[in-house]
């Protein structure tokens, strides 16, 4: 491997005093006020109340935090046993899964739609292109840390694939003496792929309403699944057992039977009411 390295990218953004200011809170700021842009947009568009995302990601985004740390800390548990107990609430220092934040978003959102007295599966349907484009530009924010990548790359891997990338990746990849797979990249690319489709979907197609967030979930989870299987960071649940593709592959099935019973029941529902389908 013959490649001119350079410093990696400095990880502080912007100092004041005596408040740092990292590359990765930018980044992950800039996905979520882009997202809510996006879903702020559709909600125009479909005659909803114009703050509805607004009031939503007031409380999404902090529970969404604490949700995605509190996964991480429950499967890193050995990792924290016999320190200081504030270290548990230190996201500073990393440690935050994106399956978890899922998860925080999902029943928070469930209870603001029935507060609010609307669809959770249309707050969901606006919420989904959002949120993957938000994730594809939040693995820059990995990126920049230089975590959640692959193993070490062969030979041939880089001199047929990796040195063609933009010299500012591949520098960054250069860990230790040694470069690294991208899978922030491949993952951010994915995303960005998913995210297309979703858009046409939504605009072509016009799905049954829950079947574009199901739509999300399915294909982020096909994507997290091989991609997860090159990490070094992984999280286990029982030995070689990664937890990311166990949820990965638990999402997928659950998301396609709950597809399958809406689609049944609605069908049945109408052969009841006397209507043609």
């Amino acid at each position: 491997m013959l490649f001119q390295v350079s410093p990696p990218i400095d990880r502080v953004f912007l100092e004041l005093g005596p408040l740092t200011i990292y590359w990765y809170a930018v980044i992950i700021v800039s996905g979520v006020f882009i997202g809510l842009w996006l879903a702020t947009r559709e909600t125009d568009r479909l005659g909803l109340e114009k703050d509805l995302f607004t009031d939503l990601i007031m409380f999404a985004l902090p529970i969404a935090i604490i949700s995605a740390r509190f996964y991480y800390v429950a499967f890193e548990w050995e990792r924290y046993q016999g320190g200081p107990w504030w270290d548990v609430f230190a996201i500073w220092e990393g440690g935050i899964a994106i399956h978890g934040a899922l998860i925080g978003s999902v029943i928070t959102a469930i209870i603001f739609a029935r507060v609010k007295r609307v669809s959770f599966w249309q707050l969901a349907d606006i919420a989904a292109p959002s949120l993957i484009l938000g994730q594809a530009i939040g693995r820059w924010g990995n990126f920049i840390n230089q975590e959640a990548h692959g193993g070490v790359v062969s030979d041939a891997f880089f001199n047929n694939f990796m040195q063609y990338l933009p010299d500012f990746i591949v520098n960054q990849m250069y860990i230790d003496g040694a470069y690294y797979h991208p899978t922030f990249l491949y993952e951010s690319v994915w995303n960005i792929l998913i995210f297309s489709l979703l858009l046409v979907l939504r605009k072509k197609v016009n799905p049954r309403r829950g079947e574009l967030f199901l739509t999300y979930v399915i294909g982020y989870s096909v994507g997290r699944y091989f991609i997860e299987g090159m990490r070094t960071d992984s999280l286990y649940i029982i030995g070689s057992l990664r937890t990311a593709q166990v949820i990965s592959i638990v999402l997928v099935v659950v998301c396609i039977g709950i597809m399958i019973y809406r689609r049944k029941t609605n069908m049945a529902n109408r052969r009841y009411s006397g209507k043609k389908i």
